[in-house]
């Protein structure tokens, strides 16, 4: 279930139950919070987010918990490090490979997630509402294309370590950015689920 394939309607939220939205991811939360917002629906705006504090409460108790010995760099060097040089350093958030096409692309290390042996993580999402005004821009856009791109051959993902920004999707603005551990490079597949495309990767992918 996908906040984005859901769109509120002006006092219809009684079917969004405390349950329903803990289920949701942090991002599908920030999206429904900002939905909620929007139509003055203020009970269900509270409740996401009170839900998304938690969220980012555990998640910072996670990254607490891993070494702190890990080795981040930049975007822009990770990239580099991959034999990719991007359109536009500042904002590109995937390339191409010239030596042999490939498509590498980096991706929030908080958005994967984990299921059945599995991971996926949104790659890209229309902008239904407004909840993802980044998917229009420029930036957005590159990645749609590189999505298509990659339906068939696949792509590398590097991860991009940091923490979001209420409301926000981090490939837009992010609260902090702690860089991009070049240790860890996943190969996965890409997936389009109605409008979306997805990483999917480990068992999933098999």
């Amino acid at each position: 279930m996908q906040v984005r394939s859901v769109p509120i309607k002006r006092g219809n939220t009684n079917d969004w139950s405390r349950e329903r939205v803990e289920r949701l991811s942090k991002q599908e939360m920030e999206a429904l919070r900002a939905n909620a917002e929007r139509l003055g629906e203020t009970a269900l705006a509270d409740m996401c987010a009170e839900l998304i504090k938690h969220a980012r409460s555990n998640s910072g108790k996670a990254a607490a918990a891993k070494s702190p010995k890990r080795r981040l760099i930049s975007r822009g060097k990770a990239f580099e490090a991959r034999g990719v040089f991007l359109q536009d350093p500042r904002t590109s958030w995937s390339g191409v490979r010239k030596a042999d096409g490939r498509i590498v692309m980096t991706i929030w290390d908080s958005a994967v997630e984990s299921r059945g042996g599995g991971c996926s993580c949104l790659l890209w999402g229309p902008n239904v509402d407004g909840a993802r005004p980044w998917s229009d821009s420029p930036a957005g856009k590159e990645r749609l294309e590189h999505c298509k791109l990659a339906l068939e051959a696949g792509a590398e993902g590097l991860l991009v370590h940091g923490e979001g920004l209420d409301g926000r999707l981090p490939e837009d603005k992010a609260r902090t950015i702690h860089g991009v551990d070049p240790e860890t490079v996943v190969s996965f597949k890409v997936e389009k689920r109605g409008a979306e495309y997805w990483a999917v990767w480990g068992k999933k992918a098999a």
